[in-house]
């Protein structure tokens, strides 16, 4: 991999730490969307805990490759995966608003924090 494919080490710690969080909550989310019934009637109620398996392990992967820029990109997607959840249950707006905050939180001060270098702060002028 060239250095330019290759994101900081904070904006990856960062991501990584909030992905896997996050996984957990969609985890539980595909258990809430089984007991609410929430999924149309045609399709089997079990479906709710597959999506939110697969959606918990994404997660998990993804935060292994936040050090790539895809995994970055992969991030945001996934967030907006949380978002379209809620046509299924409203409560999933508030796990974006929450898990998308502290993703968009993440990514922007990480890279001002990069751009700005070492051993200065986010309140230096200079």
């Amino acid at each position: 991999m060239s250095a330019s494919s290759r994101t900081p080490s904070l904006m990856a710690r960062l991501g990584s730490i909030v992905l896997i969080f996050e996984a957990f909550v969609a985890f539980l989310g595909g258990l809430v969307i089984y007991g609410l019934r929430a999924l149309p009637e045609t399709i089997a109620p079990w479906w709710g805990i597959v999506g939110g398996a697969v959606v918990a392990l994404l997660m998990v992967i993804v935060a292994g490759c936040t050090r790539f820029r895809w995994g970055i990109a992969a991030g945001w997607a996934l967030q907006f995966v949380v978002l379209a959840a809620a046509f299924l249950n409203l409560a999933f707006v508030f796990v974006f608003l929450v898990f998308g905050g502290m993703w968009a939180y993440a990514m922007i001060t990480s890279a001002r924090l990069v751009r700005k270098g070492p051993g200065r702060t986010l309140h230096d002028r200079k």
